[in-house]
């Protein structure tokens, strides 16, 4: 039993000292490698990664079988393949840059709520309400609902309405041939904040062919920002909304104002989007 003490005791004494700020760094690198992999399967870097696999995979095979005018050709075209990478990467690099400088990534890390920028209830009936009446006479519509990143830049390219949020007033500001109805709303805390607003158009060419620009703009801005957008097509009155570069169906009034409340109480959507599947499932189980 003694040496078997005494060899362990020998074996442990080759291990590195253990400290706090062993602990530390450990904890630190835990939280970088979790955002670094959340940031990924949140954008398209994910579906570049994937390519970038393949190629690493390609050299690993071109090493194993002494390959060497490939090797030589990839060890050339390296340098260049970094740029490339930089280059290709920037609008998602650009955008995790101006995570890491918001406030809420901070509080995330330390778990803050700040809910002084939440959006009422009433709020979220109101909304609801309007939508639903757009959408049973077929009025086009596109709102989008700030998150924790900031959309001044698109609000800037609208015109300010700084208005309560009533029902009345968003059917108004898309009822057909009048001044406001072309372009998005912009929706901040309790307040319309503009109308009109221009937002980027997505380029993913995984898009339907089906959806119409107000969906591929809708797309855009949830590429560059957390925001929620809900849309009213014009062609067939279906309501939606885009949160991450999901589009999720939405079939009545009530899970519609659910779900902007299920937001305004910090729920997670991903959870909101499984009950409504499931309740979708069941719905189609009884109709069969």
């Amino acid at each position: 039993m003694a040496s078997m003490l005494e060899n362990i005791k020998s074996w442990t004494s080759l291990l590195p000292v253990f400290s706090i700020a062993n602990m530390l760094e450990i904890i630190i690198i835990a939280v970088i490698v979790y955002e670094l992999l959340s940031w990924i399967m949140s954008t398209r870097a994910f579906t570049l990664l994937k390519g970038i696999f393949v190629i690493l995979a390609f050299t690993f095979i071109a090493f194993v079988f002494h390959l060497n005018t490939i090797l030589w050709i990839i060890e050339r075209i390296s340098t260049i393949a970094v740029i490339a990478l930089v280059v290709i990467f920037q609008p998602e690099l650009r955008k995790a840059l101006e995570q890491l400088g918001t406030n809420y990534f901070i509080g995330s890390l330390v778990g803050s709520d700040n809910k002084d920028n939440m959006m009422t209830k009433e709020s979220a009936a109101q909304i609801s309400s309007a939508v639903f009446q757009m959408a049973k006479v077929k009025t086009g519509a596109l709102i989008v609902i700030e998150q924790h990143e900031s959309l001044d830049e698109f609000i800037k390219t609208g015109i300010n309405v700084n208005g309560d949020i009533s029902s009345g007033l968003i059917i108004n500001i898309f009822e057909k041939n009048t001044p406001l109805h072309d372009g998005a709303v912009i929706i901040r805390e309790n307040k319309i904040v503009a109308a009109t607003c221009y937002l980027p158009l997505s380029q993913d060419p995984n898009i339907s062919k089906d959806l119409g620009t107000r969906h591929r703009a809708a797309y855009g801005i949830s590429e560059v920002s957390d925001s929620i957008t809900i849309v009213v097509s014009e062609e067939t009155g279906r309501v939606s909304y885009i949160y991450k570069g999901i589009l999720t169906r939405i079939g009545s009034e009530e899970e519609l104002n659910e779900f902007l409340f299920a937001r305004i109480n910090k729920e997670e959507v991903r959870s909101f989007n499984l009950r409504l599947r499931l309740r979708s499932g069941q719905e189609k189980e009884q109709n069969g």
